[in-house]
């Protein structure tokens, strides 16, 4: 591994980190990594999307695919670093940078060795994974069509660098919002009883809902619903007529995911009825329960280690990730990289360790090349897990 190679990874992920943009808004974004791609001579695939690139290396009938994500989030940047973001409010706050710098990286070693290559790898530079909609676009798009096996990654700040994990079966939650609306009748503060005071019946059942999710299923079930968002009134002496508030339901389990939005459509509206008010709830799902295949789990391990990872068998994680959605049509696995932020996803400071570029690129080339021998040689039990 050259200084140069890890040299222009840490390039291309401070000129992508300066210039961050949001979900499906990539346009910028999308001409630097066609840029970069055709400027190493990697064919560029024609496929009718607004943003994001689709790139192919190899020859052969054997497939795979390696997806990065490119959108950054409606966060102001705080970290002060050089290469900061000049975007205001917006910044690549979850690393999706890091994870396009390396499968960028991963793709320049595969043209180096393209003649030797054993099969094609398709590269998934994909927008719009933090609204859920970029693998959507792409598997309408057709880009999934003929992929026997997928990977992907996600820097983790919790663990360190040189540290990877992953798990067979169910990895990352399903991600669902929810919206529920409160009504009542509004009156003056000074005289609440001419009312039905809707802050009260919010309160109610935001309590509720917390005891529903800790009381009504098994402590064992991985499930968390986090209320968000609460907005009521607009001054301070009327009692406002409605109150709208909202959040997140995250499990691991679609039965469990099922019966918790029955209780709780059930739960809001009879306990806001009974005081005489009325409610309604409505759910938009995000991305569902990733769900890796057992054996390419395995495998994308046993690379791992061979490259030279600390390899551990990953926790359950609460985060959502659309990746889910092509391991619901294509077996494959998701996988995690320690970045060794002192702050996390989603936060202002995030700020993860560049030294990890380098490593990971040249582990997801091998895992390519890997994966399309097993390919090849047809001795991979493909079972989901």
């Amino acid at each position: 591994m050259s200084n140069n190679f890890s040299a222009q990874l840490i390039n291309w992920r401070r000129t992508l980190h300066t210039w961050p943009e949001l979900s499906n808004q990539e346009q910028a974004t999308t001409a630097r990594i066609r840029g970069w791609l055709e400027n190493a001579g990697i064919r560029i695939l024609d496929y009718p999307v607004q943003t994001g690139v689709i790139a192919e290396i190899g020859h052969g009938e054997s497939l795979i695919a390696l997806r990065a994500d490119i959108d950054a989030l409606p966060i102001h940047e705080q970290t002060r670093l050089p290469f900061a973001s000049q975007h205001a409010g917006v910044m690549h706050a979850c690393g999706h940078d890091v994870h396009t710098s390396v499968i960028l990286g991963a793709a320049m070693q595969l043209k180096a060795r393209e003649d030797r290559l054993p099969g094609r790898v398709r590269l998934f530079f994909q927008p719009g994974e933090e609204n859920c909609t970029g693998a959507k676009q792409f598997i309408k798009a057709g880009a999934l069509e003929g992929v026997q096996a997928i990977f992907g990654m996600h820097n983790e700040p919790g663990l360190p660098v040189g540290t990877f994990a992953t798990r067979g079966g169910a990895f990352y939650a399903n991600a669902d919002r929810f919206i529920i609306n409160i009504h009542g009748k509004g009156a003056h503060a000074a005289h609440p009883e001419q009312g039905i005071d809707t802050i009260v019946l919010t309160s109610q059942v935001i309590q509720a809902l917390q005891a529903l999710t800790s009381r009504s299923f098994n402590t064992l079930d991985s499930l968390v619903l986090s209320v968000t968002r609460i907005d009521a009134g607009k001054t301070w002496n009327v009692l406002p007529e409605n109150v709208m508030f909202g959040g997140t339901l995250r499990t691991h389990d679609v039965k469990v995911r099922e019966q918790v939005q029955q209780r709780v459509n059930h739960l809001v509206k009879s306990l806001v009825e009974a005081s005489g008010g009325s409610a309604d709830v409505s759910w938009t799902a995000g991305p569902p329960v990733l769900i890796n295949d057992k054996n390419w789990a395995r495998v994308a391990s046993e690379v791992a280690k061979d490259a030279g990872y600390e390899v551990r068998t990953a926790d359950l994680h609460l985060g959502g990730e659309d990746f889910a959605i092509y391991l619901q049509n294509v077996p494959g696995a998701f996988v995690s990289i320690g970045s060794d932020s002192e702050f996390g996803l989603h936060h202002e400071g995030f700020n993860p360790d560049e030294t990890l570029l380098a490593p990971a690129a040249e582990y997801f080339s091998h895992l390519a090349e890997q994966a399309l021998t097993l390919l090849n040689e047809k001795t991979l039990e493909i079972n989901p897990a």
